[in-house]
């Protein structure tokens, strides 16, 4: 089967241009794993950017990368425009059996909707709840990208739902929906790494630093813990967008956390990185307002680590049946802190059977499979059938 990707290429979100490898976003560079050990595909990897950029021809084995030039005047001002017409004459040299939009948070879906062959999207933001959270304004990103995600969804094939939370949003505006889970990359899966035991338990947030993820209120939560005399030390894991003004009070308050010794930043990680923090952690502080999925939940507990989890989204998904997970309603942050409190009292434990419940679940080869069966269902019913066009 030949199938093309539409995905973001990070280096055009981070402008960095002069890299000369992509920087895949991480549930898709764990999807192209998983479909790397199975035979019989072939996968093209299409992203538009504003600047050329210097790219290899294969990501890997039957993997091919194709990095689309579209000007300024052909993304959001314009419905994306160019970055639609850009993705199809590229495909019609290509000649895909099936055209899959990664996310509705830019060009990706609608690319797709407009491709002109059996097309699907995945859903890794719900850009509708997101902008109720922030108040959207009529044409800022979030209201715009809100309004094209409606438009996405009532016209492709189908749509991929990370989680049940993501589905009960989806499931009204599209034709057919499939719970399908993010997959985890296969760093997440190796052998325990040797990393020193930390003299105080450590408990992990990572994620970058914004008002849904709630960085702040777990910063006020450690120094009650601090005060109240518990030995453990916070930390975070992310970008700091230090010129936003959340960014910034996290700074400011992050260096007292630090002068005390209960907190501190690791900067961003890569993924063996991460995998090394993991290990060296006691346990994972996931307590986001609103979350899609929670992709770092599922590589914690990969890792045997202690979960403080917030029922939203994927999380409550992902923990289920899961040994070590806590699972604690959106708002009632004081049961968070005694959740935590009480862990500590009784030596930090962490679980034993968490990671090969995540092997079952969210391993590259167990997802890309799903996509695959996806996949010959939506060709089976699509075959003759006519998609939109650009006119």
């Amino acid at each position: 089967m030949k199938i093309a990707l539409l995905s973001t290429d990070d280096r055009e979100n981070k402008r960095h241009y002069a890299r000369e490898n992509p920087i895949v976003p991480t549930p898709q560079e764990a999807l192209l794993q998983g479909f790397a050990g199975l035979p019989d595909n072939e996968i093209h990897f299409i992203s538009c950017v504003k600047q050329p950029v210097n790219s290899p021809v294969k990501l890997g084995p039957r993997v091919y990368y194709h990095s689309l030039v579209v000007p300024k005047i052909g993304w959001m001002r314009t419905g994306y425009q160019g970055c639609i017409r850009a993705v199809r004459k590229k495909l019609r040299e290509i000649q895909p059996d099936i055209v899959h939009g990664q996310g509705t948070e830019r060009d990706c879906a609608i690319s797709a909707v407009f491709s002109g062959y059996p097309n699907v999207v995945t859903i890794h933001g719900n850009m509708r709840a997101i902008a109720e959270f922030y108040h959207g304004r009529p044409g800022s990103y979030y209201w715009i990208t809100a309004r094209l995600e409606d438009f996405v969804l009532r016209r492709t094939g189908g749509v991929f739902c990370n989680s049940a939370y993501t589905e009960k949003l989806v499931s009204p505006r599209a034709a057919r929906t499939w719970r399908v889970a993010n997959a985890l990359r296969a760093d997440f899966f190796s052998p325990p790494s040797n990393v020193p035991v930390a003299p105080v338990p450590v408990l992990l947030n990572i994620g970058a630093t914004e008002p849904r993820k709630r960085q702040l209120e777990l910063l006020a939560l450690a120094c009650r813990l601090h005060q109240r005399g518990l030995k453990f030390q916070l930390q975070f894991a992310g970008h700091v967008p230090e010129q936003t003004p959340y960014g910034a009070a996290f700074i400011t308050e992050l260096r007292r956390a630090e002068h005390a010794g209960y907190a501190r930043h690791l900067g961003s990680l890569s993924s063996t990185q991460l995998v090394s923090a993991l290990d060296a952690a006691s346990a994972l502080v996931h307590f986001p307002a609103e979350e899609a999925f929670g992709l770092v939940v599922a590589e914690a507990l990969a890792r045997n680590v202690k979960l403080f989890g917030a029922a939203t989204g994927g999380v409550v998904d992902i923990s289920t049946g899961v040994d070590g997970a806590e699972i604690i309603e959106v708002q009632n942050i004081p049961a968070l802190e005694e959740s935590i409190v009480n862990w500590l009292n009784a030596g930090a434990p962490k679980p034993g059977g968490a990671a090969s419940v995540m092997r079952d679940r969210y391993h590259p080869q167990v997802i890309a499979r799903r996509h695959l069966e996806i996949y010959r269902e939506v060709l089976g019913q699509s075959s003759g059938a006519k998609n939109p066009t650009v006119r």
